[in-house]
C-alpha cells in the first residue's frame, strides 16, 4: 500500500522579504489614510472660523410689571408671498416664498388699570368684590427656532439681482406679515376668555385662602 504526499512549497527568504514588505505598505496606507482625513478634519484649510467679538448686553431700562400673565396660546401659520412683475412671466421676474412662522401671544389683565373702587371689601371681612378689566393680547413673539423659509422661487432677474448684491433676500416683511396672520388668529380664539377665567380663578383661591368666604370677580369694559 503506497501513501501519497502532497508537498508544501518552500518559502524562501525572498518570498518571505516580499510579503514583509506588502504588509507594511498596507499597513503604511492604511495610516496615511487615517492621518490624513484627522489632519483635514483639525487644519481644514478651505474652512473659515467664527470669531465672535460682540460686545456685553448693557441694561437700559427696568420697568415694574402689574399684570397677570393669564394665557399663552401657541400659533403656526404658513405665509404664502407672491411678488409678480406687470407683463413678464414668473420665469422671468417675481418671487414666490412659502415661510412657516411659529410663536406664542400672550394674554395678560393689568391691575394698573384698576379704578380706585375696584375692590369692595365687606365689613366683616369675609365677603370681597374685585372688578378688573377684560384680559388683553400681547404682541406675537414668534419663535426664530421654529419659523423658516420652507422654498423660495425667484425669477431670472431676481437671481442676477440677489447674485450682485451679496446679501440674501430680506426676510423682514415675511415675519411681519406672519406676525399679523397670528395676531389675527389670536384675536379671533377664545384666548382672552381663558384669560379671564383663570384670572378669576387666581384671585379667588388667593382671596379664599386669607379668609374671605365668598370673593367676586368682575370684568368691566369691552372684552
Amino acid at each position: 500500500m503506497t501513501t501519497s504526499r502532497t508537498t508544501l512549497p518552500e518559502v524562501t527568504p525572498g518570498r518571505r522579504r516580499r510579503w514583509r514588505y506588502l504588509a507594511a505598505f498596507l499597513v503604511l496606507a492604511v495610516l496615511l489614510v487615517v492621518g490624513g482625513r484627522l489632519a483635514w478634519s483639525w487644519l481644514d484649510p478651505f474652512g473659515g472660523r467664527t470669531i465672535d467679538r460682540s460686545q456685553p448686553a448693557l441694561l437700559q431700562s427696568i420697568k415694574d410689571m402689574s399684570r397677570f400673565e393669564a394665557a399663552t396660546g401657541t400659533f403656526q401659520v404658513v405665509v404664502d408671498l407672491e411678488k409678480d412683475a406687470g407683463f413678464l412671466p414668473d420665469a422671468i421676474k417675481g418671487t414666490r416664498t412659502l415661510f412657516v412662522g411659529a410663536g406664542g401671544v400672550d394674554a395678560y389683565v393689568d391691575f394698573s388699570a384698576m379704578g380706585t373702587n375696584a375692590v369692595t371689601v365687606s365689613p366683616d371681612r369675609t365677603q370681597a368684590t374685585i372688578r378688573l378689566p377684560h384680559a388683553q393680547l400681547e404682541k406675537p413673539n414668534l419663535d426664530n427656532g421654529r419659523s423658516y423659509v420652507f422654498a423660495h422661487q425667484r425669477g431670472l432677474f431676481d437671481r442676477v439681482q440677489d447674485f450682485l448684491s451679496g446679501s440674501p433676500s430680506d426676510q423682514r416683511e415675511l415675519y411681519l406679515l406672519a406676525e399679523k396672520k397670528i395676531t389675527e388668529a389670536a384675536v379671533a380664539s377664545d384666548l382672552r376668555a381663558r384669560a379671564d377665567v383663570n384670572t378669576k380663578a387666581m384671585l379667588s383661591g388667593m382671596l379664599k385662602s386669607l379668609g374671605f368666604t365668598k370673593v367676586t370677580v368682575e370684568f368691566t369694559g369691552e372684552p
